[in-house]
């Protein structure tokens, strides 16, 4: 069955202060990657936590249908920070990471999922090193392949990408849009580079000032209303082929 997430007036309070309100989507479907996109402290984050189980608040999370609470396993969460404090080498830790909340015997589907994600990722080499002597790409390429070892269902990725070159970025996003396709994996990923948005992603779910302003398809999304409105830029959207659009920016909006 194709894994499905829909937010119904989803919101998030710390303590008295909302931070985020009022967020429905229609139903996100397994097999596609939707974008999350807006300007810093806009609350990407708290939207990102409050899906995954890690806070609380008014609204409704349903994947495959059922409350968030009877299906929670069903969701991988990789988070903006990933630094570290363990002596654990990244393949001890990407193992710890396929065993969470199952039987703890190791088995050789296990090492074979483990070796099959680290190919992937090109991150074989330092398999063998310590989370602490890895650089902050490296870090963020562990970190993801601590939630992909675990064949999530739901992928909630908040900044994948942002300790990455460019060269890794554009190889890193292309293999978890193909992930998507592969295994039918509803994958949430939030991302501040549009062109890559343009790249990847199927739909777009525009977030500001703690509320939901935009959820739909890429090309009705992105357009230079919403580089005026949401990031305060002239631009424009030029698509050179259908597969290569790009946005062109031209300048900061005047003061009035």
């Amino acid at each position: 069955m194709v894994a499905t997430l829909q937010l119904n007036q989803v919101g998030v309070r710390y303590g008295k202060q909302e931070v985020l309100s009022g967020v429905t989507t229609p139903v996100l479907k397994g097999g596609e990657v939707t974008a999350v996109i807006g300007p810093n402290a806009a609350g990407k984050s708290s939207l990102f936590r409050r899906i995954a189980g890690l806070l609380d608040g008014p609204g409704d999370i349903r994947i495959d249908d059922a409350p968030l609470k009877a299906s929670a396993s069903s969701v991988c969460y990789m988070p903006q920070d990933t630094s570290v404090n363990t002596v654990l080498t990244v393949y001890e830790s990407v193992l710890l990471a396929r065993k969470q909340g199952t039987a703890r015997k190791v088995t050789d589907e296990d090492l074979e999922e483990v070796d099959r994600v680290l190919f992937r990722l090109q991150i074989e080499a330092i398999a063998f090193k310590g989370l602490s002597e890895l650089s902050g790409g490296q870090r963020q390429l562990v970190s993801l392949a601590q939630v992909l070892v675990r064949d999530p269902r739901i992928l909630l990725l908040d900044e994948p990408t942002s300790a990455l070159d460019l060269h890794r970025q554009v190889e890193v996003l292309a293999l978890i849009r193909s992930l998507a396709r592969e295994r039918e994996i509803c994958v949430v990923l939030a991302i501040h580079d549009l062109n890559q948005v343009l790249r990847v992603a199927d739909r777009v779910m525009v977030i500001d000032a703690g509320t939901m302003v935009s959820c739909g398809a890429v090309d009705t999304v992105i357009t230079p209303t919403l580089l005026q409105n949401i990031y305060k830029v002239e631009g424009r959207i030029e698509r050179c082929s259908r597969l290569c659009p790009h946005v062109i920016i031209d300048g900061p909006l005047g003061r009035a």
